[in-house]
């Protein structure tokens, strides 16, 4: 049977201090009133039924994530007690899934991305699907079709196309974030497409990468999906990694018994992780300025203005462009939309100085 594990665990630091620790990013309803997780939810359509759709969340955002998604039964919601990276929380629903389908395909997607339309992202994963059905050595990921020299984006480069598969193609190599001009080159020379993180596979053959690869972490989360109320002695014991270092990369080098495969996801794909990528998503005035909230702006442009302190505050603004000015019940923050990727470090030092309440 088919299912679909939707990653929801960080709390989305580069979102401060819209994101925090109470309030991850995933959560915020800041998209048209809705939240990301939603959205990714809905964006399954009918490939995968609700009771097959399982999420991997932090711990303190159970019951939050119950409430938004109250389709879900209670045990498909999985909730870690500490992040462990990636790798873990695509590991630990697999090994859960393989014990109640052991013929399982599951698709791993994410709820911090928008695409539109929607109609060929899920047409998109119906392919990815049947690929992995088809193929029981296919690790299959989505790459998105790039239409700019992206620097924020890790890349793929295909290879030859798959018999049978209009859209599909061997992966060849994993590329990190490169500087603009090798960005450029990825762009020209059409061999390369961004790596979306998202990904189909039968569970089975996903283990057994894993168990080739990490053996411990193998042990440890089929363990876990046996006995789960030690989850708080085991969890905290997997090795720390991204399912791409840990095992798209290294399968796609040759380790490993399986192969990887990409199928073409031509989207308009927006990673909402920061500030530059949230202002694309929101509404503009004709200056530029991207708005959520009450404001008021006099000689401002290109600007991300967003108050969410409600009813009886306003955000003035004045002869300020290129500007991010978030303000919240407890916190405002200013910073240049150009150094917004740099929130963490301020986070890190707001925990240090200010302590844990503001973060």
């Amino acid at each position: 049977m088919r299912f679909a594990v939707i990653m929801a665990g960080g709390s989305g630091t580069r979102l401060w201090p819209l994101s925090r620790k109470g309030t991850p990013k995933q959560l915020l309803r800041m998209i048209d009133g809705t939240s990301l997780l939603r959205i990714a939810f809905e964006r399954l359509g009918d490939l995968v039924p609700p009771e097959r759709v399982l999420v991997c969340t932090g711990a303190a955002y159970a019951d939050q994530v119950a409430t938004e998604l109250p389709e879900l039964p209670a045990g498909n919601i999985l909730g870690e007690p500490e992040g462990r990276d990636s790798l873990n929380a695509v590991a630990w629903p697999a090994a859960v899934i393989a014990a109640r389908d052991p013929d399982a395909v599951i698709a791993q997607v994410t709820a911090d991305q928008l695409i539109e339309p929607v109609a060929v992202f899920t047409s998109t994963l119906a392919e990815a699907f049947e690929v992995a059905e088809s193929d029981p050595d296919a690790l299959v990921t989505l790459g998105v079709v790039p239409t700019t020299a992206h620097t924020g984006y890790g890349y793929l480069r295909r290879g030859e196309s798959v018999p049978g598969f209009d859209h599909t193609h061997r992966v060849l190599e994993f590329r990190e974030k490169p500087d603009l001009v090798t960005a450029s080159e990825y762009l020209a020379s059409g061999e390369y497409w961004w790596n979306a993180g998202m990904f189909v596979w039968r569970a089975s053959t996903f283990l057994a990468q894993l168990a080739a690869l990490h053996p411990a972490s193998h042990a440890s989360v089929l363990e876990l999906a046996e006995f789960p109320e030690r989850i708080a002695e085991i969890f905290p014991t997997l090795h720390k990694t991204s399912v791409d270092y840990g095992v798209m990369e290294p399968v796609a080098a040759g380790a490993g018994t399986a192969h990887v495969v990409a199928v073409a996801l031509p989207v308009q794909w927006r990673d909402v992780g920061g500030y530059a990528s949230l202002a694309e998503t929101l509404s503009h005035d004709a200056a530029g300025n991207a708005l959520i909230g009450s404001s008021v702006r006099l000689d401002a442009a290109d600007n991300v203005i967003i108050n969410t302190t409600g009813k009886g505050h306003l955000v003035g603004v004045l002869g300020c462009s290129g500007m991010v000015v978030v303000t919240t019940p407890s916190i405002t923050m200013v910073t240049p939309v150009d150094a917004a990727e740099r929130v963490r470090e301020l986070v890190a030092l707001v925990r240090a100085e200010a302590g844990e309440r503001y973060v």
